[in-house]
């Protein structure tokens, strides 16, 4: 700013003409402030006490206050006060005019709101720059205020938004069957979104597929990879898919889309109460723990996989723990937000004390999940982590019935049909045939209904072709839980060695009076089984190479998958050899025969 000419005071920018109040009880003193203030550009409103300048301050919005501190009726603190009170959120700066010098006055004209002082008698040149100053930090706060403004419109929106992708999200990712009677379930999201994921759907089979994941992360950048995961898993739940088969589409998919650094740590189970069987794939999260009926620890599953979407496809091992589970024994699994919570001295509740609330309730299994939560809740102050408990616990399933095709008697006489399918060697390592095969059955008008059943029988004759006829596996291994592991390692190793031998399914269908006669036929190019039944005549097959059976009976070929499509067959025969399969499924619409009950 230039140097003002000697006798004339310096003039004020235009731009920033003020509204500046000014209450002196004097008179002369209110005149000559006032004349100094007009003269440097701004507008002057008078008050000749603190009642008035507050009145006036309430009335006309000054930008500026001049305040003499000692005036009648009300002095100059009361009223700065109440100006600060009447001025809210804006930014209106009080400067006291005094004649004071006492360093306690001049500290009690700060503290009753002002934000500078003038002492008289007044310099022109002083008065000049406190205002221009004062100005300045008015546009600055108001620039300020502006953004405060502009950032909670932008907020406001982006919770709309977020609220909008939590309901898209939960219809998704939740569109399962998170609601089943065998499953306890606690999900306590650190934010809206979150990296914790749960799945749970039915398979066409009435078993179950769970899925218990944790993105890398929080809030929205860990819950992203939510959604194809979801996709993914309840699209082939639903087409009839096995776990090993799901694992190696969302490890794919993951790996595609997901940028580096981000994975999901997941644990999957099949559960299949029918058989007794539970698949556990660990890959990343804490131990999963298998309780007896009692509560008793029976099993520790810990990770031995990589988590989704770190390793390449062919580096990707699917292969899942394959155990027994008699009814009324459970799973229970959590993510590392449960173990990794800490309470208000900084110490994680940490996996011993989960272990030891677990034991704690030995004898009581059904309060295992309550005591665990109300044990966490105890625990930790405020949580750090998403947290994820998980109880599957192994009993029948109350299927809800399947999505129904509108029968359309039109229809049936154009289903008169008869296909056959040859599966050779580098087709069977490589790929599962039974959602292609249920996918052909479901176009049947009215078969839909009875989808389960179907899926039920094509995948306990194809398994027993696969692993007796073509890879020679014993069933008397199955008879614990080291048999089951020794099992599904010999599986494994002589699927992958697999160079030669196919399977064939033919499908025969013919249409009936408001249904049909369904025959299915598996035969393998193995060479048979020999049959060694206990006294129920109900033992697992027990297959050679070297032996073939004489009888086409049957009745020793069962074991427990074989007993259920006895169950659920109108008619079940083998050839001598038993490498041939016949089955006969008679159904009507709208009847949903469950031949197992």
């Amino acid at each position: 700013m230039p140097n003002p000419v000697p006798g004339q005071l310096p003039s004020a920018d235009p731009v920033s003409r003020l509204r500046v109040l000014i209450a002196d009880d004097n008179p002369t003193d209110r005149m000559i402030l006032g004349r100094l203030v007009t003269q440097l550009g701004h507008e002057v409103i008078s008050a000749e006490n603190g009642l008035e300048a507050v009145d006036r301050f309430i009335d006309q919005r000054p930008d500026l206050v001049l305040l003499d501190a000692l005036m009648p009726v009300m002095d100059g603190f009361e009223a700065a006060r109440q100006i600060k009170q009447a001025s809210g959120e804006d930014l209106v700066p009080i400067i006291f005019l005094t004649s004071l010098t006492e360093t306690g006055a001049l500290v009690q004209c700060l503290e009753a709101g002002g934000d500078d002082f003038l002492t008289k008698p007044y310099n022109p040149v002083i008065l000049q720059a406190k205002i221009l100053a004062f100005n300045r930090m008015q546009d600055m706060h108001q620039t300020l205020q502006q953004q405060r403004d502009l950032i909670s419109q932008q907020h406001q929106r982006l919770l709309q938004e977020q609220q909008l992708a939590k309901i898209i999200f939960d219809r998704v990712a939740h569109a399962g069957s998170l609601g089943a009677e065998n499953l306890r379930y606690l999900q306590s999201a650190y934010a809206m979104f979150n990296g914790d994921i749960l799945l749970a759907a039915y398979k066409p089979s009435g078993g179950m597929h769970i899925l218990l994941g944790d993105f890398t992360g929080h809030g929205l950048s860990a819950a992203i990879g939510a959604m194809p995961l979801a996709e993914v898993f309840y699209s082939m739940t639903a087409r009839g898919f096995n776990l090993r088969d799901i694992l190696v589409e969302l490890n794919s998919k993951l790996s595609r889309i997901l940028p580096v650094g981000i994975f999901c740590c997941a644990v999957l189970i099949e559960v299949n109460p029918d058989k007794g069987l539970v698949e556990i794939w660990n890959g990343g999260l804490p131990e999963v723990l298998v309780l007896g009926s009692a509560g008793e620890t029976l099993h520790r599953i810990s990770s031995t996989h990589l988590p989704l979407a770190v390793a390449r496809s062919e580096r990707f091992d699917p292969t899942p723990v394959v155990l027994p589970l008699a009814a009324g024994e459970r799973l229970l699994c959590w993510t590392d937000g449960v173990i990794e919570s800490r309470n208000q001295q900084g110490e994680q509740f940490g996996e011993q004390r989960v272990l030891q609330v677990v034991e704690s309730y030995v004898g009581q299994p059904g309060a295992v999940f309550d005591g665990l939560l109300q044990a966490l809740e105890a625990f930790h102050g405020s949580p750090e982590d998403d947290i994820s408990l998980l109880e599957v616990v192994m009993q029948p399933l109350s299927v809800p019935p399947a999505m129904l095709l509108q029968p359309d008697a039109r229809q049936l006489d154009a289903q008169d049909w008869h296909l056959a399918y040859t599966f050779r060697a580098a087709s069977i390592r490589e790929h599962n045939p039974l959602p292609f095969l249920l996918k052909v059955l479901m176009e049947v008008p009215g078969l839909r209904e009875h989808g389960g059943s179907l899926f039920t029988i094509l995948s306990e004759l194809y398994s027993n072709a696969l692993e007796h006829g073509l890879l020679q596996l014993d069933s008397s291994l199955k008879a614990d839980y080291l048999g089951f592991t020794r099992y599904y390692q010999q599986r494994n190793e002589r699927l992958n060695a697999l160079r030669d031998g196919w399977i064939s399914v033919s499908l025969d269908h013919q249409p009936g009076n408001a249904g049909g006669l369904l025959s299915i036929e598996v035969e393998d190019s193995g060479s048979g089984f020999t049959r060694i039944p206990d006294a129920s005549g109900f033992t697992g097959a027990h297959w050679h190479a070297d032996e073939r059976g004489a009888s086409g009976s049957g009745d020793g070929y069962f074991g427990r998958g074989l007993a259920l499509v006895r169950a659920l067959a109108d008619e079940l025969e083998f050839n001598a050899a038993g490498n041939r399969v016949r089955v006969v499924f008679a159904w009507q619409l709208g009847h949903n025969t469950n031949k197992k009950a």
